[in-house]
């Protein structure tokens, strides 16, 4: 039985239809395996940055037998290969005791030295510098502190476009002289130390330094920058003008702390400090009045002596006339 004109159409129509269906699928199966591709390429690429960054890795010595001739593909297996055979080397070594090679994972340290004067007195600048949760308000690093016990403390800081935790320990703490940290987070540690020295009686000068060591990809490529001590470095200079044109008296803490023990509470630091100020008040009292009951007896001796001088002259006078 022949087809009419419309089931043929229909007929033609379908399968133009699975034809199209077939294209499409096919494009995006093509799709799918250039971006796995291009995926794994980028993987790869990242693994030899980060082996670059962490560990010299083998581009720069490919690099080098390039330029000097010779042939990149074959230079790039050769350096892979002796790669492979120094890690498999180090990790026998390892297994049966040896390796005293470069300690894996060791990271250079980034110093940072700051100096500040402050115009207040050394015990309103440390009282401000122990307030650690108000860093927050006046610095642009610092994005939020939690005090835990007597010294310590959680840290969040924008360092570069992320936003690192620490978690900073106290070790050392003695009023208007100095603190010395340390701290530990996922992406780097620190050890630091403040110290506050009087010039005058209004001007204080400080004395900040940090060791800084950087853990991870992107810390590491961050530290060629130093990225954190410029942050660090802007956040000292926010607490100089911060403090210096402050009108608040701060409530520090008055405590101290020796090897990370504290050794004397806040509590006990300020009853102490009472004690001592009342003290010296009453000795401040006793020698002002010292002096007045002295010149008071000199003052009523005076018209005595000065009478008793007269009695004498008038009794010389009298003895003259009876002679």
């Amino acid at each position: 039985m022949a087809k009419t004109a419309e089931q043929t159409g229909r007929d033609e129509t379908s399968g133009l239809d699975r034809l199209r269906e077939e294209v499409v699928d096919f494009l995006g199966a093509q799709v799918e395996r250039l971006a796995d591709a291009a995926g794994d390429k980028m993987e790869g690429l990242t693994d030899q940055l980060q082996d670059v960054a962490e560990n010299g890795g083998v581009l720069p010595k490919v690099g080098a037998r390039v330029l000097k001739g010779d042939n990149p593909l074959k230079a790039l297996i050769g350096e892979k290969a002796k790669s492979i055979k120094d890690s498999a080397t180090e990790k026998v070594s390892n297994l049966f005791g040896g390796g005293k090679g470069k300690k894996s994972g060791s990271a250079k340290s980034m110093n940072i030295i700051e100096h500040l004067d402050v115009g207040v007195p050394v015990r309103v600048a440390y009282d401000h510098w122990t307030r650690f949760e108000a860093f927050s308000s006046f610095t642009k690093g610092v994005r939020s502190v939690s005090q835990g016990g007597e010294g310590d403390s959680d840290w969040k800081v924008k360092v570069g476009p992320s936003t690192r935790s620490w978690k900073a320990t106290v070790q050392e703490q003695i009023p208007d002289e100095r603190i010395a940290w340390t701290s530990e987070g996922a992406k780097g540690s620190t050890r630091g130390c403040v110290s506050f020295h009087e010039v005058t009686p209004t001007l204080t000068h400080i004395v900040l330094v940090v060791e800084y060591y950087p853990s991870g990809f992107f810390e590491k490529t961050g530290n060629i920058w130093r990225a954190q001590g410029r942050r660090l470095r802007l956040d000292a200079k926010h607490f100089q003008r911060y403090v210096t044109l402050s009108d608040e008296t701060p409530d520090g803490w008055r405590g101290e702390i020796r090897d990370g023990e504290v050794v004397r509470t806040h509590e006990e630091a300020v009853e102490e400090e009472e004690a001592e100020e009342s003290e010296y008040e009453d000795e401040e009292g006793a020698e002002d009045e010292a002096p007045e009951e002295e010149s008071g007896e000199d003052e009523e001796e005076a018209p005595e002596d000065e009478y008793a001088e007269g009695e004498d002259e008038y009794e010389d006078e009298d003895e003259d006339e009876d002679q």
